[in-house]
């Protein structure tokens, strides 16, 4: 039990490595090609970091804590249905800006420590949410021009 911590690093960094590799593959291998050069760019850099990083934890040259407790993983858990579900549907199902506006404005809602009773709260909420997606929108569509998924709405 004591070996907890570390073996959750070396798991954890393992399969984030792997991930990243797979979207870096992906990247490489999709045409047109001038429309992957940022992802291209991000998911190498990602990929490097994410092997460099489980090295260090295969090598035992991590600094690692006490682990994730049960606890913090049942309060990690709806984020993380959120975001399988953005991620394997709602992205290409209902547009990358709507599925990204419900799915931050979702995580904002389970997450905020606001009460839940105020209007306020709501409003703030939902203008957090705006200003997000302008930022994202501004980001994608105006300044790095990168291809999203489109579908249903946009």
């Amino acid at each position: 039990m004591t070996d907890l911590p570390r073996n959750q690093h070396v798991i954890a960094s393992g399969l984030i490595a792997g991930i990243g590799v797979s979207i870096a593959y992906i990247s490489f291998t999709q045409e047109p090609a001038a429309a992957f050069t940022f992802p291209r760019l991000i998911s190498s850099v990602f990929a490097v970091l994410a092997i460099w990083t489980f090295a260090k934890a295969i090598l035992g040259r991590t600094k690692v804590g006490n682990g994730i407790s049960a606890g913090a993983m049942r309060n990690m858990l709806p984020g993380l249905c959120v975001t399988i579900i953005y991620v394997f549907w709602a992205a290409k199902g209902l547009g990358f800006y709507t599925a990204t506006t419900i799915a931050f404005f979702i995580l904002l809602s389970l997450y905020d420590p606001a009460p839940h009773s105020q209007m306020k709260s709501w409003g703030k909420r939902i203008l957090i949410t705006a200003g997000f997606m302008a930022v994202m929108y501004g980001l994608f569509a105006q300044l790095l021009n990168v291809f999203t998924p489109r579908e249903i709405f946009f």
